[in-house]
């Protein structure tokens, strides 16, 4: 037997002496409210929890499996959190990942002992987080109450639960799709031991409650023989095989157990229809065995993990590493069957097929495109180039490409327009296996039109493009109506000037000359709300007159989830031409130390993500790693409230890998990554092709952490960043930190 483990092993690429790395992620992190300093100050309500979920399943699946502690699919509100003390069930989660949407799609599987409980306030079970085991692959906790262990393992779209009896009695299955809107289908057929059904889909935003043309699906096997069986609703149990369209409905499957036995159940899902829900879980979970499912998942999960491989003696800094990494690869969500069928974007239950690839969706994209998707533009462009040609399908089969994505529905949540953002940086990589003019066509269009007055409703197009185009800025009198965050004239035109300037790195790369000319005029567009008697960008009227008035460090109208002097520095694309709106780098300069110096610096709100790394664009690059590294030791810890605001689809987690290894795309776009200091003694990066990048540290004593100088590949290197051709190619960097910091280093940028 160990000669047959030892082979597995060597056959996934990993030897004995491999590191489990998988033992230090914790799920739990981000399931309480944040305890930072920053987010205490800056974030209030929903923005104070970072909303992650103690995820089962495996890296960028279709559905997670997670312990239930909240019922419903409501805005804002996680399935599990880690105040409560009751579980209602394992959910099939389709949550956002750190986001404050909604769940949709799900249904929950709740095992109870004794009579017969139907109403949550009565089945609902106390445990202790004593009592949890979590994992990526793996959960278990113990109910005391019921004296019964739970415990699922799950794969990329399915699952498999196994629920222990530690007293002889009646053993009861609940199987409830969680439709909000009493809408939804499920069935038993006893003889064969399955229960199928699925849940509608419905948006939010613009299109808010209309049906998203999708459910989700499930199909459910169960080990043992079924002894009784029914239905149930908020209004009563009935002796039927099948229930619809009710509220709160769902079926209940009885069992006689003895002490010490085990009940086993599989399920597979799919946004398709059950035919696929059925094929996912025959090809992806093929027997009953659990241990072996559960190790197998585990093993997918650390050659993942193992991409990066961080050496050091803090046990802390590992924890919070790997599961920020494990955070960062819970979206973009699969979307289509093991044969390639998913349903048509924006459609009305229409399916298509994909040919090759993968079909994704739930693109958080306001927030991914800055360090989310970039980190797989390294690790994993393949992932990457399914995730554009996932946007372009969108965008052809929905008439515009969206800005935001979920749900498989136009949205039209939050600013800007980054679906161009993430398909330029892609294409400037060369990540380019898909149809570029196609690609092309559908951001011009987002740039240049506007769609119809209902198309705009439902989500399609940019937020006030036209006066945008018009003035070259978002004027005060334009409140935007139509879009779930009104107003915030000034940070839209902030962030559309940076799409344009990635749209015209493309229109460049094709030889489209005008356009190329006309968007890298419009990228300068942030000119117009920087106001240089206050240095910092500000709400403007059509007739030129700034907003009165000015508070700085107040959360204004025309800022989104944030101040003027958060805001002014989301200039990414040319931040020499902010320094000069400001006076210069030494001015640029000022205004950093006044934002970080006055305690404005607000981690848990991604446009100020890039901020610390500006310092590089000063005299003073050393302050980019005196605040990275702060940020890095106060803002994420290894508790349930170790994250400074929402994940956001991993958003908050990637700035940490990223941060932590010693360099960020501050503008991905661009190619370059800005250097900070790393945090580990030794960083092994696997390429693509089996290359790989090796970062060690010197340092001179165990607190150093300022550069002095810096070799690649033997040779000394000057420049405050690295770009994508050198890091792709893999090689050696050495960086040589001290106590104090070197003021002459890094002023070539």
């Amino acid at each position: 037997m160990r000669n047959i483990s030892l082979i597995f092993l060597l056959g996934l690429g990993l030897s004995t002496k491999a590191q489990d790395v998988v033992q230090y992620v914790q799920p739990l992190a981000g399931t309480a409210a944040s305890t930072t300093s920053a987010a205490l100050k800056h974030g209030s309500g929903t923005e104070l929890n970072a909303n992650t979920i103690p995820a089962v399943g495996l890296p960028f699946g279709m559905t997670q499996f997670s312990p239930e502690t909240r019922k419903s699919e409501t805005k804002c509100l996680p399935p599990y959190l880690y105040k409560d003390s009751v579980l209602t069930g394992i959910r099939a989660t389709h949550w956002l990942s750190g986001s404050c949407t909604q769940d949709y799609g799900s249904f929950t599987v709740m095992p109870i002992m004794g009579g017969l409980k139907t109403k949550p306030e009565a089945y609902g079970a106390s445990f202790s987080h004593k009592d949890e085991i979590t994992a990526p692959n793996y959960y278990k906790v113990n109910l005391p109450g019921y004296q019964l262990d739970v415990e699922f393992t799950a794969t990329l779209r399915s699952s498999m639960m196994q629920f222990t009896a530690h007293r002889a009695d009646s053993l009861y299955l609940l199987i409830m799709p969680n439709s909000d809107q009493g809408k939804g289908f499920v069935k038993v057929d006893k003889e064969n031991g399955i229960v199928w059904g699925y849940n509608p889909v419905h948006r939010i935003y613009q299109g808010w409650g209309e049906p998203a043309g999708f459910n989700g699906f499930f199909y459910l096997k169960v080990e043992k023989a079924i002894t009784n069986h029914g239905t149930f609703s908020s209004t009563g149990i009935f002796n039927t095989d099948s229930i619809a369209n009710q509220k709160d409905i769902g079926t209940y499957l009885g069992f006689k157990v003895n002490k010490g036995d085990i009940l086993r159940i599989r399920v597979g899902t799919s946004f398709s229809n059950l035919e696929g829900a059925r094929k996912n879980l025959e090809h992806e979970i093929t027997n009953w065995d659990f241990s072996a499912l559960t190790a197998k998942n585990k093993q997918i999960w650390q050659q993942a993990l193992s991409q990066i491989k961080v050496e050091t003696p803090i046990l802390k800094d590992k924890r919070i590493f790997y599961t920020a990494f494990y955070h960062s690869m819970q979206h973009p969500r699969l979307f289509n069957d093991v044969d390639g069928t998913y349903p048509r974007f924006s459609g009305n239950y229409q399916l298509e097929k994909l040919s090759k690839g993968n079909y994704y969706d739930d693109f958080s994209m306001w927030d991914i495109y800055r360090a989310q998707l970039p980190l797989f533009e390294l690790l994993k462009p393949e992932l990457i180039n399914d995730a554009v040609q996932s946007m372009i399908l969108k965008g052809s089969q929905g008439g515009w490409l969206p800005i935001f994505p979920c749900w498989n529905s136009y949205t039209a949540a939050m600013i800007g327009d980054h679906g161009t953002a993430f398909i330029a940086s892609a294409y400037t990589k060369g990540i380019r296996n898909y149809d570029v003019n196609e690609a092309y066509r559908l951001m011009r269009q987002n740039a240049f039109e506007s769609p119809s007055k209902a198309d705009y409703i439902k989500g399609k197009g940019r937020r006030a493009l036209d006066t945008y185009l018009k003035y070259g800025y978002i004027p005060m009198e334009d409140g935007v109506p139509d879009a779930f965050h009104k107003k915030e004239q000034v940070s839209r035109t902030l962030e559309y000037a940076y799409d344009d300037y990635a749209l015209a790195m493309v229109a460049k790369g094709l030889n489209k000359t005008a356009d190329y000319t006309e968007l890298i005029k419009r990228s300068k567009n942030y000119r117009n709300v920087f106001d240089p008697k206050v240095n910092m960008v500000r709400g403007r009227y059509i007739n030129k007159s700034w907003y009165e008035p000015f508070k700085g460090n107040a959360k204004e109208p025309y800022i989104t989830e944030g101040t003027p002097g958060q805001y002014t520095f989301y200039v990414p694309h040319d931040v020499p031409g902010l320094a000069a709106l400001m006076g210069g780098r030494a001015k640029l300069e000022q205004s950093l130390d006044t934002l970080f110096n006055g305690g404005e610096y607000w981690h848990g709100n991604e446009p100020g993500h890039q901020i610390p790394f500006l310092y590089n664009y000063t005299a003073a690059p050393w302050k980019t790693q005196l605040r990275v590294k702060e940020i890095l030791a106060n803002e994420y810890s290894d508790g349930p409230g170790g994250l400074s605001g929402n994940d956001d689809a991993g958003q908050m987690s990637a700035w940490y890998v990223f941060a932590s290894l010693g360099f960020y795309p501050v503008d991905p776009v661009s190619n370059n990554y800005l250097l900070t200091a790393p945090l580990f003694d030794k960083i092994t990066i696997t390429l693509p092709n089996s290359k790989k990048l090796t970062i060690t540290t010197h340092k001179q004593s165990k607190d150093s952490g300022y550069i002095s100088a810096i070799r690649w590949n033997k040779k000394a290197y000057a420049k405050n960043f690295l770009s994508y051709e050198k890091l792709k190619e893999g090689g050696l960097i050495e960086i040589t930190l001290s106590d104090r910091p070197n003021k002459k280093w890094g002023l070539s940028l």
